[in-house]
């Protein structure tokens, strides 16, 4: 309670902050436009993307801003919905902004691609959106791809070759069941096989049905894929069916306010594939990514805050894009900003080092994970391989 508190205070500060200093007038800012779930299903990361870019956003501003203007996010609420956000995204399009930053899921950036073929640049948060390279949209973080290479590789050096999979039906989920499954029996993780795999809907209310199923396939570990509510409701039935086995689920549900809420039927052992951004990890860290990363703490500290992994799905992103423009002349076009940004190399973010020439459309692979675990007696994750997902010794 004493941290949600301390949370919302923060958040009312910088708020406060940015009105008092005339920052909201359009006339004296560099807007950016931001469309987020800040109601509804996903509204539990909209919420805290919306804190990182408001962190980020005073930190340019008292650093020069972009070509001299303090720099102003403008949130547009998509209450969770992908029909919502095409038509915010058609609304922010007709003033021919260079870039619209979001949306938070797969399925509703799905929903905004078509509408940016030929611009602007769409950042889209979620890592489970496969841009195509050349394109004006690009994702967050390391892709889903990334994650389940790294995980996998952890769960099959520690011995644990058979896997149960349970994935949910929205497109996230479904990405996922087909990268996992296409990765498992083949090339780095041909002994590695999946025994049993069963699909729910996010809006299920119990999953005990199929999680007996994947329980009767023995499995050495478990891997959950969905994210919010959804996967508290696999957990449970974990728990119910007396499962006890390592559980691996995607860095969606990397939020603080998820382990609380699950504390009384968390597993043993849930790891979490995840980019370099923990504090505490420094694990090949170049020095680029090692300033990034002290910027970001310490905004989030000045707030009396504390992130988590869903504040780096904005950070990166606004950091790429705040770049790119102060880097490109005043009013430069969509077309410019796409070019550039698929240019830069040796950007340090919090989540590593950006090659946007090594991997178009995102900028970082499975060499920026590490695979992460949930310890309670410290409250926070740390650690537990090396890049890749190669356990530590």
């Amino acid at each position: 309670m004493i941290a949600k508190l301390l949370r919302i205070a923060g958040f009312a500060i910088i708020a406060v902050h940015c009105l008092s200093t005339g920052q909201a007038r359009a006339s004296d800012a560099f807007e950016i436009d931001v469309v987020l779930p800040l109601t509804g299903g996903a509204s539990f990361l909209g919420k805290a993307e919306q804190e990182a870019f408001m962190l980020y956003e005073k930190l340019v501003s008292e650093s020069g801003g972009i070509h001299g203007k303090p720099l102003k996010f403008v949130f547009h609420d998509d209450q969770s919905n992908p029909q919502t956000a095409v038509q915010l995204t058609n609304k922010i399009k007709a003033a021919s902004p260079p870039v619209i930053i979001g949306s938070t899921l797969a399925g509703i950036c799905n929903a905004m691609a078509p509408l940016v073929k030929k611009g602007p640049v769409m950042y889209c948060l979620s890592p489970a959106l496969r841009p195509q390279t050349g394109g004006f949209v690009f994702s967050s973080s390391v892709s889903t791809v990334g994650l389940s290479e790294a995980l996998l590789r952890y769960f099959g050096e520690r011995g644990w070759k058979k896997i149960g999979l349970i994935t949910s039906t929205d497109a996230s989920g479904q990405d996922a069941y087909k990268i996992i499954t296409s990765l498992a029996g083949k090339g780095d993780y041909a002994d590695m096989s999946i025994v049993e795999d069963a699909k729910f809907n996010p809006t299920d209310v119990s999953a005990s049905a199929q999680v007996q199923r994947i329980k009767g396939a023995d499995p050495d570990a478990v891997i959950v894929w969905t994210t919010g509510g959804p996967v508290g409701t696999v957990l449970k039935a974990i728990r119910d069916a007396g499962l006890d086995k390592p559980i691996g689920t995607t860095d969606g549900n990397m939020t603080f306010a998820q382990m609380t809420q699950y504390a009384p039927f968390m597993p043993k052992e849930l790891y979490i594939p995840a980019p370099q951004w923990l504090e505490a990890n420094t694990l090949g860290q170049s020095e680029q990514a090692v300033t990034a990363k002290h910027a970001f703490f310490r905004s989030f500290k000045d707030a009396n805050l504390v992130p988590d992994g869903s504040a780096t799905f904005a950070w990166d992103p606004a950091l790429v894009v705040t770049e790119a423009l102060r880097q490109l002349p005043e009013g430069a076009s969509a077309e410019q900003l796409r070019d550039h940004i698929n240019s830069m190399q040796g950007i340090g973010g919090i989540n590593g080092v950006y090659d946007f020439k090594k991997d178009p459309q995102r900028g970082l692979d499975k060499s920026n994970v590490v695979v992460t675990i949930w310890d309670p007696g410290i409250k926070n994750w740390k650690a537990v391989s090396d890049l890749g997902g190669i356990p530590l010794k």
